[in-house]
């Protein structure tokens, strides 16, 4: 992970845990002006250039994903090791300079190739080599997390044995003045208590950088080559809120139903999940609709789950919110450890679940579940097994999926 509060996963995992906000005044950001708009941004001398940033910060956590995998240790073809990673908006301001002649930081790549959506996602494959299946989405909030189904699949498929799964998001002036225009953006004289997520004075989110890459697995290839594993993937599901391009219905159906696919297909119960890394905007709308599908689709065993939204701390990813909050919710099973939700002084009543408030929480999960839901409508869910010697058996299968 690279993230406003950490270069790597284990200094944002820290910072996520101790609650440390990395939310600030944005300043020095082309096209927006200083000191108006609040973001977590990332600050790492690789990326103090303010054009093209998207891609070193992509390099960088797929460089910590690829080396922990070990994979320089075995002979694994090249052509069964895929990426899936979503899209991001082109580089728009590097194409103005283009057309008007302005000197840009990298000259040599054409309008065409900055502007198209998947070209990170080739060049993040091309520079490590990866001659598998190249799978790019572009499905706004949820992108980072139908990246990781996407990879799932193609595992399951047999089109390759390992896949590089994730997301970047750096902060856009056309995406940030959209925003501000919908009005869904915090603002606090305090920018780190600006999102305030379940909290009855909640006002929006706070835009944030940075990126998650996750290297997914084939359970027996991975076991077999003693790879390091995190967590295992044993459900997903997508579905559509058929409502609004940017409201949720009200009901929260799609959400419930969703929840209780995904389930399903992991073949667990209520009951199996202990923590929930929610979507958790701190919009009006988003955290009670989400707290309403919650309780619809748990019935009664929602009283027993803690849930948490990390947005707190790490502002709104966006494209990358699914991959980075995933990558979370499985350092969470690794550790025995639900981290907090900053800022909810005054929860508001209609999102009763524990939401863990201020401070984390010790305890041993086995199971947890992530939670995306996007613009358009994109709804996606992901359950993950924490990592022990029980999912090692169970891991003979071959269409489980480790992390």
């Amino acid at each position: 992970m690279v993230t406003a509060v950490g270069n790597d996963r284990e200094s944002t995992w820290k910072a996520v845990c101790e609650g440390r906000s990395g939310v600030r005044r944005l300043t020095g950001v082309g096209g927006l002006p200083d000191a108006v708009m609040l973001g977590a941004t990332v600050s790492n001398p690789a990326t103090s250039s303010r054009q093209a940033r998207d891609l070193p910060i992509a390099l960088q956590a797929a460089g910590e994903a690829i080396d922990d995998s070990q994979i320089s240790n075995f002979a694994i073809q090249p052509s069964r090791i895929g990426s899936s990673i979503a899209a991001v908006m082109g580089e728009t301001p590097g194409c103005h300079a283009l057309r008007t002649g302005e000197n840009t930081t990298n000259s040599s790549q054409g309008w065409a190739e900055r502007l198209m959506p998947n070209t990170l996602c080739s060049n993040v494959a091309t520079h490590f080599r990866l001659y598998g299946p190249r799978l790019c989405n572009s499905t706004a909030c949820s992108s980072g997390a139908i990246s990781t189904l996407q990879a799932v699949r193609a595992i399951q498929s047999d089109q390759c044995d390992m896949v590089l799964a994730g997301a970047v998001q750096t902060i856009h002036p056309v995406l940030a003045a959209g925003f501000q225009n919908m009005r869904v953006l915090a603002d606090h004289e305090d920018p780190k208590q600006a999102c305030r997520p379940f909290d009855v004075n909640r006002s929006g989110f706070v835009m944030g950088e940075g990126a998650a890459m996750l290297m997914l697995e084939r359970m027996s290839h991975a076991v077999a080559r003693r790879a390091p594993i995190y967590a295992e993937i044993v459900g997903g599901r997508l579905c559509s809120d058929a409502h609004h391009v940017t409201d949720l219905n009200t009901d929260s159906g799609a959400l419930s139903r969703l929840i209780k696919d995904t389930l399903r297909t992991a073949k667990l119960v209520p009951s199996d999940i202990s923590y929930i890394n929610a979507h958790g905007t701190g919009t009006l709308q988003n955290d009670v609709v989400e707290t309403r599908g919650i309780r619809r689709s748990f019935g009664r065993a929602a009283d027993a789950i803690c849930m948490s939204s990390t947005k707190s701390v790490l502002g709104h990813l966006v494209n990358a919110a699914g991959a980075v909050e995933l990558a979370i919710s499985i350092l969470a099973l690794r550790d025995g450890f639900a981290p907090p939700t900053v800022n909810l002084t005054d929860p508001d009543p209609e999102c009763d679940l524990d939401c863990i408030p201020f401070v984390g929480r010790q305890e041993k999960f086995e199971h947890a579940l992530k939670l995306s839901i996007a613009f358009g409508g994109h709804l996606a869910a992901i359950a993950i097994r924490r990592w022990s010697d029980v999912g090692e058996r169970q891991g003979a299968l071959p269409t489980r999926v480790a992390a």
